[in-house]
């Protein structure tokens, strides 16, 4: 709790507050912070509708969970501008478990969620995102982009016929006729406007300025389209605290905790992924632990107040972006939207046209996906080519936390083997008869096979040096390739030195067990001295 005061009381939000009441910049900003945050509540109502049909629970439920994740992520999050919410990555986890336990259960297992994930912002566990390649960022937003996109295809079916846009596209049949062509007209007109406003004013955000054109035009014309009530109704009263009904015993715990770790490690991708994506826009970096406490929190009141739990969503995340959304305000005003939609507000939101948030939506999937990624891909080595593929593949088939450690874990492995493959040696022999062998490349658990194979102990002089100058231990497989090397050299009656191990090396050296003797004269840019190895023991060579 004291970590996340913290994180409250050094946000931005005090400064984004502090504008004169007379200074145009600060009112402007201000005009376009609520703005912006008005279309993003607009755009998250069919969404939250929708992942609460995937899940199988109310709508309420994906409402309240939109509202609170939203509201406490915007006030503490690790980045100004995102947006955070009921998310269909999380909704195809929970639905299992809802069929099965109930919905109970659900709100156990999101509360338990949201303190894994207040763990591992408490122990920083978030830097570790910086380990996923450019590759795999690049098939996360092609793929996320396709996702969003094939999530608005079923909003193109006769409403009523698939249960909404949860259940999927196949139960339900397509439009058809006239009623296909004004949804599409729509659509498209909404695109239309939020491609053309910018260049007239900024003064309205783009997507909300195509909303009112296509919802005026529909009431002035009384057209007979499919509208955001059609889906169900989102009328209903503030969340009220509420302990989840369950047993407080090991059996519930067994039963919640392998969707927990699950859901809080979606949640954490999806959301720091986001996060980078969002400070590549707006140019601000680092905030990794403070969204893992942020989510946390969020997902852990949720639990309590009846949520289904959530995450940051990069769709709603980049329409607040394009907006002009750049300050905590705009994510504040997202969610006492959306709050205020639900109390008071149904009746008029019902009967705007999904035509219309259909097309914000395909203007989101178009800003999103990453174009360039096309000629990256043929300028691109191989492996880089083929993992932009895979996780954009896997995203649509699975879902975005297995894409993510696929691609993480085939780029590791394209890397381990472009350096196995790096390791030779330089071989010349001194004056005094020695054989110096100077070992190019990393020395690690790939490219220990083509270390062993670079000596030739039998053919060797008496003598023979390894100097590592251009090369580095890096692993305890490289530490038994050497005492290997020793072993076979001292059985060979023969002696063996290394010269130029770095510090690194020489304390992976002495975790190793071996005698390992600081000298003197080691180099200012932090070299070892030269070891010998004799009859099988390391020791300073002197």
């Amino acid at each position: 709790m004291t970590r996340v005061l913290a994180a409250l009381n050094n946000s931005s939000l005090l400064n984004d507050l502090q504008m004169a009441p007379g200074a145009a910049m600060g009112a402007s900003r201000l005009r376009i912070e609520i703005l912006s945050g008005l279309t993003v509540a607009l755009a998250l109502v069919p969404e939250a509708v929708a992942f609460a049909f995937v899940a199988g629970v109310h709508p309420l439920v994906g409402l309240y969970a939109a509202f609170i994740v939203g509201l406490i992520t915007a006030l503490i999050g690790g980045r100004p501008g995102m947006i955070s919410g009921a998310t269909g990555a999380l909704a195809v986890v929970m639905v299992s478990l809802v069929a099965t336990h109930g919905v109970e259960y659900l709100f156990a297992t999101v509360v338990l969620m949201g303190l894994i994930q207040i763990g591992a912002g408490v122990f920083k566990l978030g830097k570790f995102i910086r380990l996923v390649p450019h590759p795999v960022m690049l098939g996360f937003v092609n793929g996320l982009a396709i996702v969003i996109f094939l999530a608005q295809l079923s909003q193109f079916q006769v409403p009523g016929t698939a249960e909404s846009a949860g259940h999927g596209m196949a139960n339900g049949e397509w439009m058809t006729g006239m009623p296909l062509a004004i949804m599409l007209a729509l659509t498209v007109l909404t695109m239309a406007v939020i491609w053309v406003m910018p260049r007239l004013t900024t003064a309205i955000p783009a997507p909300l300025a195509g909303i009112g054109v296509v919802v005026l035009i529909v009431i002035a014309f009384g057209i007979d389209v499919p509208r955001v009530g059609d889906l169900a109704s989102i009328e209903g009263g503030l969340p009220t605290f509420h302990i989840p009904l369950v047993p407080l015993n090991f059996e519930t715990l067994e039963i919640i905790l392998p969707y927990a770790l699950i859901l809080a490690a979606i949640g954490l991708i999806e959301s720091l992924l986001t996060l980078n994506l969002v400070g590549e826009i707006t140019g601000k970096r680092g905030g990794a632990s403070q969204e893992c406490v942020a989510q946390g929190v969020a997902n852990t009141v949720t639990g309590f107040f009846g949520g289904m739990g959530g995450c940051a969503m990069i769709g709603q995340s980049m329409i607040n972006v394009k907006s002009g959304g750049r300050t905590r305000i705009a994510g504040i005003a997202a969610a006492l939207f959306l709050l205020a939609f639900i109390l008071v507000a149904a009746p008029v939101i019902e009967q705007i046209p999904l035509a219309a948030l259909v097309g914000v939506m395909f203007m989101v999937v178009i800003g999103t996906f990453a174009w360039n990624s096309f000629k990256v891909m043929r300028k691109a080595p191989r492996a880089d080519a083929f993992v932009i593929l895979l996780v954009t593949v896997t995203t649509v088939m699975y879902d975005l936390a297995i894409a993510v450690v696929v691609g993480v874990i085939v780029s590791a492995l394209a890397y381990a083997w472009q350096n196995a493959t790096r390791i030779h040696a330089k071989t010349y022999e001194t004056p005094e008869g020695a054989k110096v062998y100077q070992v190019q490349g990393p020395l690690f658990f790939g490219s220990v096979e083509g270390f062993m194979e670079l000596f030739t102990p039998k053919q060797d002089p008496g003598l023979v040096v390894v100097d590592f100058v251009d090369s580095r231990v890096a692993d305890q497989s490289a530490l038994q390739a050497i005492e290997d090397i020793a072993a076979k050299y001292q059985a060979e009656g023969k002696t063996l030195q290394l010269r130029h191990l770095s510090r690194d090396c020489h304390q992976l050296l002495a975790k190793a067990g071996q005698l390992m003797v600081d000298s003197d004269d080691d180099p200012d840019y932090q070299i070892a001295v030269d070891y010998s190895v004799r009859t099988g023991i390391l020791g300073a060579a002197h």
